[in-house]
């Protein structure tokens, strides 16, 4: 499935979650839930996905995780957090970039509105671009 698609079923799986369950549940709550709600329309989709950074010479093991990686093409990174923060999205993009992917979206499920908490974060700086 082409990465456009697979956002749209994300977002539309998002939209649902809120709109049944509102804002207020643990970010976990809403990964377990999206996680399922994904793999059922057939996509697949891995959770808690570990991720290496080398710089310089140095390795890390485990820098950071993405939340949801959908078709390995897509990042999805949740909060449920009602104020939101700049920091947010920049965090999704260097994601992106240290994994050389296109697309991820946020989604922060503790906004009154999904609307209101979904963000579309574009890696415009890809390797070999």
């Amino acid at each position: 499935m082409d990465i456009e698609r697979c956002a749209k079923v994300a977002v539309d799986c998002g939209f649902q979650l809120h709109k049944e369950l509102g804002p207020g549940l643990l970010e976990s709550v809403y990964e377990i839930l999206l996680f399922e709600s994904l793999r059922e329309r057939g996509l697949e989709v891995r959770r808690q996905v570990p991720v290496p950074i080398k710089f310089k010479g140095v390795v890390v093991d485990n820098a950071f995780r993405i939340d949801l990686l959908i078709e390995n093409t897509l990042v999805i990174e949740l909060k449920s957090t009602e104020r939101d923060s700049a920091l947010y999205p920049k965090q999704l993009l260097t994601y992106l970039r240290l994994m050389d992917l296109p697309l991820g979206l946020l989604m922060n499920f503790g906004q009154e509105t999904f609307k209101q908490g979904v963000k579309r974060v574009v890696n415009n700086h890809r390797e070999g671009s």
